[in-house]
């Protein structure tokens, strides 16, 4: 794609980064195939390509955001599946990133969604403020339908008390900063690493971490959560609030090089594919900071998914028997943010489940961070054709490996949903996911050789 940004313009570090990725486009249109919004909506603007446009003009003209760059960007998921199409190795990510940051600085938004924004930037990223949210959804479920009716965001608040756990899990014993040391009959030692505890996980599901610690300590890995780390600044880095995410990123960053050059690590592994992804591109969003671009580079550089890391290790012996049938949601941080397709079906295959992918597997399921909440409509057809995708299979449960979609898909059907890392801890000696405890008994110990 031909550009004409000025010198001047290109002096700015993110304009010529994002010059570089309009360059790169052919206008091939081969992302409109995989584009989830292209494929509901039909609307060339809502696609990669369409978006690709309206951000080259508007940047390049120096132009602030108009309301009708903002509504077709924030119709967009951020689920790269247009990366994972593109021939041309169209760094979409980066672009978009770069439009959202804009739009924030120079679009006036109507005041009903700046607040809503406001609000989920503030309560989100922060455990004991989202707890206190979630409890006091809980009391304003009842009121769903009137809440539905409030002009201009009433269908957004009736999103979020709609997804909304019933009930809260209690606080877990393994969801603090801590070393959590490999049992002392453990063969040597294999590894230390870090273990992103993050913060909207950490409420709505503690077990996925727990489980990682069970399940890496019982291959020899001494796991540490340390002191001071919290959010990776993922869910407000993607809503264009580049001074908060990368505050949040900032203090991740700090308490994962003190433990590097302490003790060191060997990894730094996150059970949440969306904040993973993030995480690995540390190195390019600090690239321009004279202060964080090595350390944050070295910390990308460390990152690694939950199966990304067990499957280097070699999963050990399933000590369990299992017919069971999962159906392998891939979640899209996981397939196309970060390329890891085949080592989480492998590793559980190996753990003895039949694995099924899903039909149109590279389609978003909706959840994106804040976009079931900040695009209700668009994100329940995309729940509802990943839903019926799933059922189609007609599996006994289904895995995966994002805290979000397991929220937006478990609104969706009555089979249980689990994070590919405990059945992996069951398998290997943990005890069964509470989420299948209504899931008839089909699993024997393995018998003794």
């Amino acid at each position: 794609m031909q550009t004409n940004f000025s010198l001047a313009q290109l002096a700015d570090p993110a304009m010529a980064a994002s010059e570089k990725i309009l360059r790169t486009c052919v206008h091939c249109g081969f992302c409109t195939a995989t584009c989830p919004t292209y494929l509901l909506l039909g609307d060339e603007l809502d696609s990669p390509r369409g978006r690709i446009y309206l951000i080259k003009d508007m940047l390049e003209g120096g132009k602030p955001a108009t309301a009708e760059v903002v509504k077709h960007i924030d119709r967009c998921l951020s689920c790269l599946s247009c990366m994972t199409t593109c021939p041309s190795g169209v760094h979409y990510m980066h672009l978009v990133d770069h439009a959202r940051a804009h739009i924030e600085t120079t679009y006036a938004r109507p005041a009903e969604d700046r607040w809503l924004r406001a609000l989920l930037a503030a309560v989100l990223p922060y455990p004991n403020r989202f707890r206190l949210a979630l409890l006091g959804a809980k009391i304003g479920q009842p009121f769903r339908s009137v809440v539905a009716r409030l002009p201009g965001i009433g269908n957004r608040l009736a999103a979020m008390l709609d997804l909304a756990p019933g009930a809260l899990p209690g606080r877990n014993p393994t969801d603090r900063p801590g070393v959590f040391p490999p049992p002392a009959n453990t063969n040597a030692p294999r590894g230390r690493v870090a273990l992103l505890r993050g913060c909207a996980q950490s409420v709505l599901r503690p077990d996925f971490n727990e489980a990682a610690i069970r399940l890496l300590n019982r291959h020899g890995v001494e796991v540490v959560q340390p002191k001071g780390e919290g959010c990776c600044g993922a869910l407000t880095h993607h809503m264009g609030r580049e001074d908060s995410s990368h505050a949040f990123a900032k203090r991740t960053i700090d308490a994962w090089i003190a433990e590097i050059d302490g003790p060191g690590l060997d990894a730094i592994v996150v059970t949440a594919s969306g904040c993973g992804t993030t995480i690995k591109d540390y190195g390019f969003m600090f690239r321009n900071d004279p202060a964080y671009a090595e350390k944050a580079a070295r910390v990308s550089g460390l990152a690694k998914d939950v199966t990304e890391y067990v499957a280097s290790l070699g999963l050990m012996e399933p000590v369990i028997e299992t017919d069971l049938v999962v159906a392998y949601h891939s979640a899209c941080s996981m397939q196309h943010g970060q390329g890891i397709r085949t080592e989480p079906k492998n590793l559980l295959k190996r753990a003895g489940f039949t694995v099924k992918d899903v039909p149109e597997g590279h389609i978003c399921c909706g959840s994106a961070g804040t976009y079931n909440i900040l695009q209700p409509e668009i994100a329940e057809r995309l729940r509802a054709r990943k839903v019926a995708n799933i059922e189609r299979m007609q599996p006994d449960l289904v895995a995966t490996g994002n805290i979000g979609c397991v929220t937006q898909i478990g609104k969706g059907t009555a089979l249980p949903i689990v994070h590919t890392v405990e059945l992996l801890d069951w398998a290997t000696g943990g005890p069964k996911p509470e989420a299948l405890s209504n899931l008839p008994e089909r699993v024997a110990p393995m018998a003794a050789e």
